[in-house]
């Protein structure tokens, strides 16, 4: 359910008018990747600058990470790594799933690490990870949801 008002991300309405940060919030499947971009103080940075191409994981996706790990990671102490995991996550640009080539391809993400993009038979890969929504737009970027977390290699 794609059209010009939005599209449903965890039973919730993505409207194009709200930015990436107020959008994820209103999603009911990625609860702890907002509750990892506060920890890592990355939601200012979401809501404000851009555009922006996020891959965001849903809550699944961090339940398969071994036990323990999320809450390790929104740790205070541990907000550098935390914020190399998320900044991952995120590449320069609007990028929708038909601006994707067909095959392979290599974009730099803002932590400053390389994702391999794969587009092939209508689906969208990000490493490993599978896009299971794509193009939720918003006002300062695109949200792919995904259903696996990206680790910097």
């Amino acid at each position: 359910m794609n059209d010009e008002k939005g599209v449903m991300v965890g039973g919730a309405m993505m409207v194009p008018s709200k930015n990436i940060v107020e959008n994820a919030m209103n999603a009911n499947n990625v609860k702890t990747l907002v509750a990892a971009v506060t920890a890592a103080g990355l939601g200012e940075t979401l809501s404000s600058g851009g555009p922006f191409t996020v891959f965001a994981p849903t809550d699944e996706a961090f339940e398969k990470l071994p036990e323990g790990t999320v809450d390790t990671l929104i740790k205070p102490e541990n907000k550098s790594k935390l914020t190399d995991i998320l900044t991952y996550h995120v590449v320069s640009g609007a990028w929708k799933a038909e601006d994707l080539k067909d095959g392979e391809q290599m974009v730099e993400t803002l932590q400053g690490g390389k994702l391999k993009i794969v587009k092939k038979d209508g689906k969208v890969w990000v490493n490993d990870a599978m896009v299971i929504v794509a193009n939720v737009i918003s006002s300062n970027g695109v949200t792919h949801v995904i259903d696996t977390v990206l680790m910097p290699k």
